[in-house]
């Protein structure tokens, strides 16, 4: 089974990209979603999210814009709460995977938005880094409720820069020319990808551990 990382910058068109290929019948599972469920109501992280975070959680809810301000710009913070989320996204993550590889899925595709940040691309066959010029990834941005200059800004300091991620892409997908040639892109490149032979899946928990690890360390 061959493991495919969709990733790229806030703005980038990911979510798009993720859709398409749902409709080309590719199995993609969506790390944002992953920590949408992790923290509703009845959620796994809610509680040790409670008790990092006294005041977040009213009445069984997530306060997300409360949560927000207390790790925005507080990287002890963030990685209080990177410590409590990640690990149960990780393991819906193998779950999905075991599933797809019961099912003989010939490939699948995780949407991770930090894939990079974390490493994450030690642990796939390949990369899909989703990108468009940058003036058109600011007014998809802008156009967001609640978003500001200031917010941006943070967002991008806390990403690997895009042309990082074109560099380091097995293929980049454009997205600022149309849905037809994003649709196109990405065809071409599940046909490529078809023919690989995966390596990533049975997970090596030595590789994974060590690969947690360096990423930690380069967040600090």
């Amino acid at each position: 089974m061959v493991i495919v990382g969709l990733t790229g910058s806030i703005g980038m068109g990911k979510s798009t990209a993720a859709k398409m290929l749902r409709q080309m019948g590719v199995p993609v599972y969506d790390a944002d979603a992953a920590v949408h469920r992790l923290q509703a109501p009845g959620g796994l992280a809610l509680p040790p999210i409670e008790t990092a975070f006294p005041g977040v959680v009213k009445a069984g809810v997530l306060d997300r814009q409360a949560l927000g301000a207390r790790v925005f710009g507080n990287k002890e913070a963030l990685r209080r709460l990177e410590a409590i989320v990640h690990p149960l996204v990780a393991q819906q993550q193998r779950m999905f995977l075991k599933r797809a590889a019961l099912r003989g899925d010939p490939l699948v595709v995780l949407d991770i938005p930090l894939l990079f940040e974390g490493m994450g691309e030690r642990r796939v066959d390949g990369v899909l880094v989703v990108s468009a010029p940058a003036f058109l990834q600011r007014l998809r941005v802008m156009a967001r409720p609640g978003m500001t200059a200031e917010k941006l800004a943070g967002i991008l300091r806390q990403q690997v820069p895009d042309t990082v991620k074109r560099r380091k892409a097995t293929v980049v997908i454009p997205t600022g020319l149309g849905l037809a040639p994003t649709r196109l892109a990405l065809a071409k490149a599940v046909r490529r990808l078809l023919k690989q032979r995966g390596r990533a899946w049975p997970p090596n928990p030595w590789r994974d551990r060590f690969t947690a690890q360096l990423a930690r360390a380069r967040r600090k």
